[in-house]
């Protein structure tokens, strides 16, 4: 299967039943237009998100597309409204003994291989999937303050060893880190992840030939650290994320492509016109799409309209790596 330049992302939306029918809309317009790569996670939208996607994959060749899915945060309940966070809380993770307050960090995270399991289930039965394509831990970096470097890194280290043991049961076929500060800030910073770090815990386990396969970050007009900033070190040599993401073999899925929409209305007059296109829209995902290392650029498309209007670029070439170092001068 060939995985679309453009994804459909879940993340924005009221967690509603107008929002949910939208998205199976949306997805299955995005489908019959030609795009293969949909992004979501156990806590969009109290876990709604998934639910939708699950209703729009029903009836489609598995072959046919490409879901990635996330676990970190806890989830807010999405049943008896009567019911609090604590309660919920204690009924569904901290009694059955898939996860205890301990485990928790800054109160909304974790990574526990219990944890993941338990997320990993009830994803793919949203999903309607025995297997899922991509499953990524959402947001790591949200421990490193926490936890500190070495902690941290020995929590992904047992994250990445029970992501080894869902693709030898078949639940996964790969798994990645879904990122939002963890690559783009340089060295020294809070939050930075180094990647080097991250391939050695995932050669540790899962050896030379590890499913550790996949990277999310942002990157857009406005946030372009991902295609210019050296904030990677592979072999001694510094390196932009996507660069390093290239030299590493790992494929990139680039999130906030259009900035929930915020970026649109910064770009100046022209700018579209000037890229052949019709859209800011289409103008932003044009730069973000042909970013070199850039896979599958998501954006988020809870209606069939934006979906008409977006994937106009999928059939239009890259922009060359020339025109868009020409964007910054």
């Amino acid at each position: 299967m060939e995985l679309s330049s453009l994804g459909l992302g879940t993340y924005l939306g009221q967690a509603s039943d107008a929002v949910d029918a939208a998205y199976v809309e949306a997805g299955k317009a995005f489908f019959a237009a030609g795009g293969t790569v949909f992004d979501t996670a156990a806590n969009y939208r109290n876990g709604r998100s998934e639910r939708a996607l699950g209703a729009v994959f029903k009836g489609l060749p598995r072959d046919g597309f490409f879901v990635s899915t996330k676990a970190g945060y806890i989830p807010m309940p999405d049943g008896d409204p009567e019911e609090g966070p604590r309660a919920w809380f204690h009924r569904v993770l901290e009694q059955p003994g898939i996860l205890s307050l301990d485990d928790l960090v800054d109160g909304c995270h974790a990574m526990t291989p219990k944890y993941l399991a338990h997320q990993l289930d009830i994803s793919r039965e949203a999903l309607g999937l025995e297997s899922l394509d991509l499953f990524h831990l959402h947001n790591p970096e949200q421990q490193l303050a926490h936890l500190g470097a070495e902690a941290f890194y020995a929590a992904i280290s047992r994250a990445f060893e029970a992501c080894e043991d869902f693709v030898a049961a078949g639940t996964i076929r790969a798994y990645g880190v879904a990122t939002w500060n963890g690559f783009r800030v340089p060295p020294g910073q809070q939050g930075h992840l180094s990647l080097a770090r991250l391939l050695a815990a995932a050669e540790a386990a899962g050896g030379r030939d590890h499913h550790f396969r996949w990277i999310q970050l942002p990157l857009n007009l406005a946030m372009p650290e991902a295609f210019l900033a050296p904030t990677q070190e592979i072999d001694g040599t510094a390196m932009t994320p996507l660069a390093a993401a290239q030299a590493s073999g790992l494929l990139v899925q680039t999130s906030a492509s259009i900035m929930q929409a915020r970026i649109l209305r910064q770009l100046p007059d022209g700018f579209a016109e000037a890229l052949g296109l019709r859209t800011p829209a289409q103008a932003a995902l044009q730069f973000t799409r042909s970013c070199p290392g850039v896979t599958t650029a998501l954006c988020g498309m809870g209606h069939a309209a934006h979906v008409a209007e977006n994937v106009a670029v999928l059939a239009i070439p890259k922009l060359d790596p020339i025109a868009l170092e020409s964007l910054f001068g």
